[in-house]
């Protein structure tokens, strides 16, 4: 069963809109996406919080309101996501890529 379950609502290619939904047990280590030329933006918003874990954490991100809504810079910082230890975490994930 995948940890992971991504659902493209639009994708293009400079626009991309997802909702995806990790599972308890899931975590994403620290990365970056690197791009190549451009600039790449994501705006995402926790839908659902697990009940425990499932912390977004980012080097710096553009703005966070409530720790729910996100706008940063991943091909140019570190994020991760901590271990889902109960429930899972569902995001509407946007994807601009300038």
């Amino acid at each position: 069963m995948a940890n992971v379950v991504n659902n493209a609502l639009f994708p293009s290619k400079r626009l991309a809109i997802n909702v995806v939904t990790y599972k308890e047990g899931h975590s994403v280590l620290e990365h970056n996406d690197p791009m190549g030329s451009g600039r790449y933006y994501k705006f995402n918003v926790v839908l659902k919080k697990p009940e425990r874990g499932g912390v977004f954490r980012a080097e710096k991100v553009i703005f966070n309101l409530f720790n729910r809504i996100y706008f940063f810079r991943p091909d140019k910082y570190l994020h991760s996501v901590s271990k889902i230890e109960k429930g899972h975490r569902k995001l509407l994930s946007i994807a601009l890529y300038v």
